[in-house]
Order: structure tokens, then C-alpha cells, then sequence
């Protein structure tokens, strides 16, 4: 029984998730009392994951299951990412005709998926919470049927990750064969040599977990599904399975694997190097905002890897403290694409933002804060996140994988700044609605201020940070 109380979250999330469906089918045009209901869910798990212990590490189930730290600091980020989302996107939810009680549902399965992939201490438990998400991403990838876009989208997201759980899965039975375990601890102390075998088995691992973050050369899904879904869709892709899928590669590169870091070692680093410059060249020529953040979010998972890379606790610290600032910027990017609303109808091309200085200061404000930040400049928080990155690296003598990165950043600030331009420069559009929701207004204002702030007390995230100790 004292078990139950470290999975209490996942318990009552499940529960949540069964009560929310039966009173959807039960009660006529709930829709509105699901969603609501849906982010005081969340922030009840929340407050649940917040009362487990931080100071010791509890293994569950046989070993399968594990809290500590980095899991509940993780599900915390997670939970609090789903929750800003839900409440940012309310009224284009409603507009956009995919205000379901099946939305919110989905995006509370795809969230307990992502709590089981967090705490996971098994290839099996691992598999079963990435099929969680993974179900409900493809419904919500082609939620709204009636857009042959979105119906697109949710077809190659469902076919491309169906191809890499398949490999995934192939990798974890390959571990399991040469291994003789699915246990993260008993595989550790089972893989002592290299053989092929368990590198082929690494290898597979580490193509499916690539194509979940869309790491280049598995990144072919994202543009196509970030334009194609809906934009609270888009944020949701963009925003939360990123923190699950990072946590699990933590997971998996240092417990079972930290003996073999100098076979895996030179596969992150390549990812790493492709996503960073890929994701800065290809973003140049985008015209649609949600095709130019998709590519903007390989090259920031790149940055993210190249901290995992490095092999030390202080470069898992400093990919997780990039993932956290990279998750806020993202926020209040999308709250802006949410504000940009005309006639009932949005807009998300480079073009709708000309002008926008002169009709909506704020919103520009935000977005020139925000913008900045995501290039990296300091004094805001996107700075100090390579900072870290960059700190961990040249402390490891990897020179070559910092100089990409530096030069990738430089790249990425062409395209940064040609928004601000659009933005500043070009002649004004039609003013768009100003009929904001309060979620969406206080949604923008947090993340904006998060951002801009963070340097007058970086350490209060870097002391929580510093805490989680894998090696």
C-alpha cells in the first residue's frame, strides 16, 4: 500500500481521465465543463507530484518503476506545460470547431503517458507509457477533420511513428536478448563489453527516441505535422513530449549504457550537429510560422543533445535547464500566434505580421523579447540556456561541437531578426481583434517576463537543477 502513495499522480490522472469520458458521453455539450475540468485535473496532480519526497530515490515495482528527482521535477514541468497550454489555447479551440470533449481527454492521455515514460526503470514500463502518448498524439495530430491538412498531418505523424516504435521496440528486444533483462539496473551491470548486439540494440534505442524530439535525420514529420495540426495542436507537439522523450534519453544513456558512453557517445554528438545546423539553415526560407518554429525546434533539440553529449552531470543540468527555457519561449510565442485573430479566422504567415508594431505595441514587445531570446541574445534567458550548454561542452574539450553551435546560433539570428524587421519595418495590415481571453493575456505576460527577467535571478532555476545527479 505505501507504494500506492509515489504513483498517487498517475492513479488519480487515470481515474480523472475515466470520470471525464463517462460524464462527456453522459451529459449533452459538456465540452466546456471537460476542458475546465481538465486543467484543474492537472494542476491537482500538480500539487500531488509536489508532495512527493525529493531527498531520497524510491524504486517501485520490482525496480521498474523509479521517483527521484529528475522524475518529479520533470513530470512538475510537464504537468505545468499541459496546463499553460490548455488555458492559452481556449478560444481557438472554440473557433476552430475541435472544441470536443475528446480534446482535452487526449491531451490528458498523452500527458499520463509522458508521467509513465518520466518514472520508467524498464524497457517494458518505457514502451507502455510511449504508446500512451503516442495513441493520443495521432488523433490529435488529425483532430480536425474537416482540414485536409491536419487529416495529412495526423497520416504521416501516425506512419512515421508507428516506423520508429517498431524500431524502438526491435532495440529493446535486442537489449533484452543479449542483456537477459529489462530492468535499466540489471541491464547496467549486464552490458560490460560491446557487443554488437547490445550497440545494435543501442543504436534502434536511439533512432525511435531521435524521431520523437525530431532529431535530424528524423525530423521529416515535423514541418509537415506542425503546419498541418491545429495550433493549440502545434504548441502541444512543440511544447510537452519534449521534456518526456529528453528525461527518457537521460534515462537511457546513463543508467543501463553509461558503460558503453564511448560507443554512444559519437551517435549524440552527430544528432546533435545535424539538428543544430539543419534546423538554423532550413528555417530561412519558411514562410508559414508554425513550419519556421518546427525547424526552429530541431535546432534547439540539437543544443539540448549536444549537453547529453558531453557525458557529465553538469551537461545533463544544462540540458535540462535549456529544455525548461526552450519550453517558456515556445509558450508565449504560440500566445502571440493566438492574438493574431481577424473575423474569426487566424493567421500564422511570415506576411501577417507586417506592420504589427503599429497597431499592436504589446504583442510586438512580446514577440521582439521572446524573439531575441530564441536567437540567444543576451541579456534573456535563451542566452543564458546556450550559455549553459556551451559552459558544459568547452569543459569536456569538445571545441568542435561548441564552435558548430556557436555558429548555428549566429545563423538562427538571420531569421530571428528578419521577423523583427517584418514586424518594425514593413507597412502596417488590418488591425486584428483585440477580444483577448484572460488565460491567454496572463499566459503571454508570465512567459514574456519569465524570459526577460530570468538574469536578475538565474540560480533559482540552476539550484534546482543542480540537485538532480544522475551519474
Amino acid at each position: 500500500m505505501e507504494q500506492i502513495n509515489f504513483i498517487l499522480p498517475e492513479i488519480f490522472l487515470s481515474l480523472s481521465i475515466m470520470f471525464l469520458l463517462i460524464l462527456g458521453v453522459f451529459k449533452e455539450k459538456s465540452s466546456s465543463l471537460i476542458y475546465s475540468l481538465s486543467v484543474i485535473v492537472l494542476l491537482i496532480t500538480a500539487g500531488l507530484t509536489f508532495n512527493l519526497p525529493t531527498n531520497q530515490e524510491i524504486n517501485l515495482f520490482n525496480n521498474s518503476y523509479k521517483i527521484d528527482q529528475l522524475s518529479t521535477f520533470m513530470k512538475i514541468v510537464t504537468l505545468f506545460s499541459g496546463i499553460f497550454v490548455l488555458i492559452c489555447s481556449y478560444r481557438y479551440s472554440k473557433l476552430e470547431s475541435i472544441f470536443k470533449i475528446e480534446y482535452s481527454i487526449l491531451i490528458l492521455s498523452s500527458i499520463l503517458g509522458m508521467l509513465v515514460m518520466i518514472s520508467s526503470y524498464d524497457l517494458i514500463v518505457f514502451y507502455i507509457g510511449l504508446e500512451l502518448q503516442s495513441l493520443a498524439l495521432y488523433v490529435l495530430a488529425a483532430f480536425n477533420r474537416d482540414n485536409i491538412k491536419s487529416s495529412e498531418a495526423g497520416l504521416k505523424y501516425f506512419v512515421l511513428s508507428a516506423l520508429s516504435s517498431g524500431l524502438l521496440l526491435y532495440g529493446c528486444s535486442l537489449i533484452y536478448g543479449f542483456s537477459g533483462s529489462t530492468n535499466f539496473y540489471l541491464i547496467s551491470e549486464n552490458v560490460l563489453n560491446s557487443e554488437y548486439g547490445n550497440l545494435f540494440g543501442i543504436v534502434f534505442i536511439l533512432v525511435g527516441l531521435s524521431f520523437k524530439i525530431s532529431a535530424v535525420p528524423f525530423h521529416m514529420w515535423a514541418p509537415d505535422v506542425y503546419e498541418g495540426s491545429p495550433t493549440s495542436v502545434t504548441l502541444f507537439f512543440a511544447v510537452v513530449p519534449k521534456v518526456a522523450a529528453l528525461t527518457v534519453f537521460i534515462r537511457f544513456l546513463y543508467v543501463p549504457f553509461i558503460n558503453l558512453i564511448d560507443q554512444w557517445q559519437m551517435i549524440i554528438i552527430f544528432l546533435s550537429l545535424a539538428s543544430m545546423i539543419f534546423g538554423a539553415v532550413a528555417a530561412i526560407g519558411q514562410k508559414n510560422l508554425k513550419r519556421l518554429i518546427a525547424y526552429s525546434s530541431i535546432g534547439h533539440m540539437g543544443y539540448a543533445l549536444a549537453g547529453l553529449a558531453v557525458g557529465t552531470n553538469s551537461g545533463i543540468q544544462s540540458s535540462i535547464t535549456y529544455i525548461c527555457i526552450y519550453l517558456v519561449m515556445n509558450l508565449g510565442f504560440f500566445c502571440c500566434l493566438f492574438m493574431m485573430k481577424r473575423d474569426k479566422q487566424y493567421f500564422d504567415n511570415l506576411d501577417d505580421l507586417s506592420g504589427l508594431s503599429k497597431n499592436h505595441p504589446l504583442i510586438s514587445l512580446s514577440l521582439l523579447i521572446l524573439l531575441f531570446s530564441l536567437a540567444g541574445i543576451p541579456p534573456m534567458a535563451g542566452f543564458f540556456a546556450k550559455f549553459y550548454i556551451f559552459v558544459s561542452v568547452i569543459e569536456q574539450s569538445m571545441y568542435f561541437l561548441a564552435i558548430v553551435g556557436l555558429i548555428s546560433t549566429v545563423v538562427s539570428a538571420f531569421y530571428y531578426l528578419r521577423i523583427i524587421k517584418i514586424i518594425y519595418f514593413d507597412a502596417p495590415k488590418e488591425v486584428y481583434d483585440q477580444d483577448y481571453n484572460i488565460g491567454l493575456k496572463i499566459s503571454l505576460i508570465v512567459s514574456t517576463l519569465i524570459i526577460l527577467l530570468y538574469f536578475i535571478y538565474p540560480s533559482g532555476l540552476i539550484n534546482i537543477v543542480s540537485k538532480i545527479n544522475i551519474i
